[in-house]
C-alpha cells in the first residue's frame, strides 16, 4: 500500500476490537490521514494488507514486535487489555513511541478521579502519569460505562435487566461517540488536544429507568433490579465469566465501591464530546435504538416485525 508522506500517520491498536474498530473506521473516512491497522496473527495482517489496508504485526506480550509496527507513525492510539499485564505492555509501547519518534499519543483510559484506590483504575492512572512523563504529546480520554456492555455482561436475561452495585446511579457512553472523539483528536493532532484531558459521561441511568428505556424500544416488559455487589462476586467466583483474577478482583472492588458511595463521581455527567466533535452525544434512547436487533438478540427476544 503506498503511504502520502504528506499525511499523518496513525497507528490503531485494538483495530479487531469493539472502540479500535470504530475508530479505524472513523478514520478510514476522514481525508488527509494515513492509518495503520494491527494484528497478533500474522495470517490476518496478510489478509488485510491483500485488501489494500495498511496493517502491521503487533503482539502486546512481544516487544519485539513494537518497532515495526511504529516505524514513521506519528500518532498512536493506545488502548490495554484485561489484565494486570496493561502496565508492562503500555510502558514499553510509549517507550517504544518515544524512540521511533510518536508525536502524539491518544489514550483510552477510565473515568477515576486521581485518588480512587479500585486496582484497575490505579492501573490505568499509572499508565497515564507515565506518559504524561514521556515527552510525547498526549490526550487521555475518560469514558464511562460502555453502552455496548448491555450486548454482553448487562444483557436483560428473563425480563430482568440488573446492575450490581445497589441503587446508586452509573454515567454511560456509546462507543460510536468514543470513537468519534478519538478519531477527531487523532486527526487534529497534539496541536489542538494535546496534553488535555477529556471525559465522556454524556449521560446518567440507574437500572430502572434503563429497564424502562429497554422495554419501550423493544416491546417487551423488562423490570430493572439493583443488585449487590456481593452478588457480582458470585458471578467471576462462580466460572461463569472467564477473566484474569486480578482484573475479576478489580471490577468487584469498582462494583463495591461505586455501591457504598466511594466513587459517586460515576454517577455524574462529565460531557467534553460535542466540544470535540460538534455534536451532541448519544442518548441511551438513542443507542438502545439503533441496536434494537442486536439487544432482542443479547436478551433472547422476539422482536414482533
Amino acid at each position: 500500500m503506498s503511504i502520502d508522506q504528506q499525511n499523518p500517520t496513525i497507528l490503531v491498536l485494538g483495530s479487531s476490537g469493539q472502540i479500535g474498530g470504530l475508530i479505524a473506521a472513523e478514520l478510514n473516512a476522514t481525508a488527509g490521514v494515513n492509518v495503520r491497522i494491527t494484528s497478533r496473527r500474522p495470517e490476518e495482517v496478510e489478509r488485510l494488507n491483500a485488501l489494500g489496508a495498511d496493517a502491521v504485526y503487533l503482539d502486546l506480550d512481544k516487544p519485539e514486535t513494537f518497532a515495526g509496527a511504529l516505524a514513521g507513525v506519528d500518532r498512536v492510539f493506545l488502548l490495554t487489555g484485561y489484565t494486570i499485564a496493561m502496565l508492562t505492555q503500555s510502558k514499553i509501547m510509549i517507550d517504544s513511541a518515544k524512540k521511533a519518534g510518536v508525536q502524539h499519543i491518544v489514550h483510552l483510559g477510565i473515568f477515576g478521579e486521581w485518588d480512587c484506590t479500585d486496582p484497575h483504575f490505579a492501573w490505568h492512572q499509572l499508565i497515564e502519569s507515565y506518559i504524561k512523563t514521556s515527552g510525547i504529546g498526549w490526550t487521555n480520554l475518560h469514558p464511562n460505562m460502555f453502552m455496548e456492555n448491555i450486548l454482553a455482561f448487562f444483557a436483560p436475561k428473563n425480563g430482568e435487566f440488573a446492575t450490581y452495585w445497589g441503587e446508586q446511579r452509573m454515567g454511560w457512553v456509546a462507543g460510536a461517540d468514543i470513537a468519534a472523539v478519538a478519531a477527531r483528536i487523532l486527526c487534529d493532532g497534539p496541536a489542538k488536544h494535546g496534553y488535555k484531558d477529556y471525559w465522556l459521561s454524556p449521560e446518567v441511568l440507574d437500572a430502572t429507568s434503563i429497564a424502562a428505556i429497554l422495554s419501550e424500544v423493544l416491546g417487551h416488559d423488562i423490570k430493572g433490579v439493583h443488585r449487590s455487589h456481593e452478588e457480582f462476586k458470585a458471578i467471576f467466583t462462580s466460572g461463569a465469566v472467564q477473566v484474569e483474577n486480578w482484573y475479576a478482583d478489580g471490577a468487584i472492588e469498582f462494583a463495591r465501591q461505586v455501591s457504598t458511595g466511594e466513587m459517586g463521581y460515576i454517577g455524574t455527567i462529565r460531557n467534553d464530546i460535542p466540544f470535540i466533535t460538534g455534536e451532541p452525544a448519544l442518548t441511551f434512547r438513542q443507542w438502545a435504538t439503533a441496536h434494537k436487533r442486536q439487544l432482542a438478540e443479547a436478551s433472547g427476544i422476539h422482536l414482533v416485525v
